[in-house]
């Protein structure tokens, strides 16, 4: 029996949105890996009626094209047809896998954790974001085989050039990018009366966190074009911090630091930019065994820890962001990631 590795491709509606970029560029390396799209081509309409025919149409398709065999990548989570798909795929002698960009029962608290476990329980395998929610899945009940993505890769022409990331005068320049609101970045408006020896570039509708405001320290850009960013940025290192505390990641999104994969992580290294992150953070042992930035407990130890940094060490995290920022333009963790999780289904068959 042949086993030919499938996806089904949809309507994406915002292309610049970090999920929907993650999910294209998933898309670009199955096919690049020879998978075959069982659904409806890629499409990009923006209309919401359009997207459920179109995403409708390619579940039909699905169903008429899948083979006895196929092995077929979701990217989870799949708007209400997730479980369909899977019972399908099963009633045709086919299995599927399942790539987890966002957990439900985390962030937006619309599933209760017992029924987001028993919807993955509906795939063969999961590819969880990274480690740490893989251990979690595991802790709360989930049975099947599992692997771990670790970074979402970032693809794109662009790359990062050496002499545009390097800061003006000796003072420190710490990149946040991303969208503003109080909800998920006011931490900011606190750390502006803790920066002492470094500053700020912010990049993002300023708009949407009231009372943030320019200084000496701090630098206000609005958004930028994420092709603009990762060739042209200029700083020192990529901050990434969610929540309202400087002195934890706090809320729904800084908590959610604790099990996901950011995209902007990937973004960040893809500019040349290595990654200051909450040590608490899932990507913290990754970043640091990368050797591509390092961890912090708190805002308040920045200024003392970028103090303690040489020259050698800033361009050895650099050289190590460089090598990373490669793999994650070429996909290679996706690719290395469903190439383990095919190998452990092909293992379970021949059982």
């Amino acid at each position: 029996m042949t086993h030919r590795l499938c996806f089904i491709s949809r309507n994406y509606r915002g292309i610049d949105s970090s999920g929907n970029k993650a999910k294209t560029d998933n898309e670009i390396t199955l096919r690049q890996m020879g998978a075959h799209n069982l659904g409806m081509r890629t499409t990009y309409y923006n209309s919401k009626i359009l997207t459920f025919f179109l995403d409708l149409a390619g579940i039909i398709k699905m169903m008429l094209t899948i083979r006895p065999g196929d092995i077929v990548l979701l990217q989870y989570p799949v708007k209400k047809y997730f479980a369909f798909i899977c019972k399908f795929a099963h009633l045709r002698h086919a299995k599927t896998i399942a790539l987890i960009h966002d957990l439900g029962s985390m962030r937006r608290k619309k599933l209760t954790i017992g029924q987001e476990i028993k919807r993955l329980m509906h795939a063969d395998y999961v590819i969880a974001s990274n480690e740490k929610m893989q251990g979690w899945l595991a802790q709360h009940g989930f049975t099947n085989p599992t692997g771990a993505l670790q970074l979402f890769d970032y693809r794109s022409e662009r790359v990062a050039s050496a002499s545009a990331h390097q800061a003006s005068g000796a003072c420190p320049s710490l990149v946040y990018a991303g969208a503003l609101a109080p909800r998920k970045n006011s931490f900011l408006l606190k750390m502006q009366e803790h920066i002492r020896d470094y500053q700020l570039e912010i990049y993002g509708n300023e708009s949407g966190l009231p009372g943030l405001q320019a200084g000496d320290k701090i630098h206000l850009h609005g958004f930028i074009n994420p092709e603009d960013f990762i060739s042209g940025v200029k700083g020192d290192f990529g901050f990434v911090w969610d929540g309202d505390s400087i002195d934890t990641c706090s809320g729904n999104f800084g908590e959610y630091l604790r099990w996901n994969s950011p995209h902007k992580v990937s973004f960040y290294l893809r500019a040349g930019l290595p990654v200051i992150i909450w040590k608490e953070a899932a990507l913290a042992p990754i970043i640091e065994k990368e050797g591509a930035g390092f961890a912090i407990g708190s805002i308040q130890e920045l200024n003392d820890r970028l103090q303690t940094l040489s020259a050698d060490d800033i361009q050895n995290m650099r050289a190590n962001v460089l090598r990373v920022s490669n793999q994650l333009r070429s996909g290679r963790f996706f690719t290395t990631a469903v190439n383990k999780a095919l190998a452990t289904l092909s293992q379970v068959v021949a059982q």
